[in-house]
């Protein structure tokens, strides 16, 4: 079965529930005298995306070496952040082939792997310095070893997880997610009307007008015949006077032209509320967890 890197099977992997388990870095401990063994450097997960193995940089005991560290011999201390192998040796790591790359990870390298975690172990307790030898169940794998037939759930010892040794709690937080939403805040309504107002023109215009003028001829006071002195009575001269009177029109011309339109204006709100987080309380009464702190 193909196996894959933590960080690359999920694609999200910030986003993903995995995050739950970061345990990228972690100091690993032997769990039998409480020595460093070295960190955590990458998480190796099955096609399903169940944990199968912690990859161990082993440089506290063996520079420059990462061995695999099936995840069911794990024991998970979020609190001070360390990883700790269950019944793991010295002997163990030098007998586990060296890990370079997934892609020689194949059902024989694996049971090279198996081979070494199923050897029973001698393990000297904190509280003792004779060494005794400790009972680790292990399935037999006899009749189920077979590279066609052999699954992971053959062997809960090596790759079972159970709530004790790594039960995770996950902490929520409350955060404030801004959306907007279009509302209508008002509206403009542009229209036209009609004004009347008195309008003055200045129209030059012409009228005639009669002068009169009486004058003294030159040959004033000379004696005229009595044919020329034609007295006639009633005798009327006319003369037709005229002017010029405005005619006012109206006609209508294209005066102004109102174009209407929209703009986008940009500005920032600043927008608050309670939001709720929550935060780990430990209390621990574990004599065996205080010694390994100290």
């Amino acid at each position: 079965m193909p196996l894959y890197k933590l960080e690359d099977f999920a694609g999200n992997y910030d986003d993903a529930d995995f995050k739950d388990y970061e345990i990228r870095d972690f100091d690993v401990y032997s769990d039998i005298n409480d020595d460093k063994v070295g960190t955590v450097k990458h998480i190796l997960v099955d096609n399903s995306g169940h944990f199968r193995y912690l990859v161990v940089d082993t440089g506290f005991w063996f520079f420059g070496r990462q061995v695999l560290l099936p995840i069911g011999r794990s024991q998970i201390s979020y609190n001070n952040r360390r990883v700790y192998a269950i019944g793991l040796t010295k002997e163990q790591v030098e007998n586990l082939p060296d890990f370079n790359d997934l892609e020689h990870i194949d059902y024989d390298y694996e049971e090279r792997v198996r081979g070494v975690y199923r050897t029973p172990v001698r393990q000297a307790p904190l509280s003792t310095s004779t060494p005794v030898e400790t009972s680790i169940p292990v399935d037999a794998p006899a009749a189920s070893s077979d590279r066609n037939t052999y699954t992971y759930q053959n062997e809960p010892n090596l790759y079972g997880m159970n709530q004790q040794d790594h039960q995770n709690l996950k902490l929520y937080e409350e955060r404030l997610v801004a959306n907007k939403s279009r509302v209508k805040t008002g509206e403009v309504s542009v229209g036209k009307h009609v004004e009347t107002e008195t309008a003055r023109v200045a129209v030059p215009v012409e009228k005639e007008r009669v002068i009169i003028e009486r004058t003294t001829p030159n040959e004033a006071g000379r004696t005229v015949s009595s044919a020329e002195a034609n007295f006639r009575e009633g005798e009327v001269t006319r003369m037709d006077i005229y002017e010029e009177t405005p005619d006012i029109q109206k006609e209508a011309v294209l005066r102004e032209e109102v174009k209407i339109k929209k703009v986008v204006e940009q500005d920032t709100v600043e927008a608050e509320g309670n939001v709720r987080r929550e935060e780990l309380d430990v209390n621990t009464n574990d004599e065996r967890l205080h010694k390994r702190k100290s």
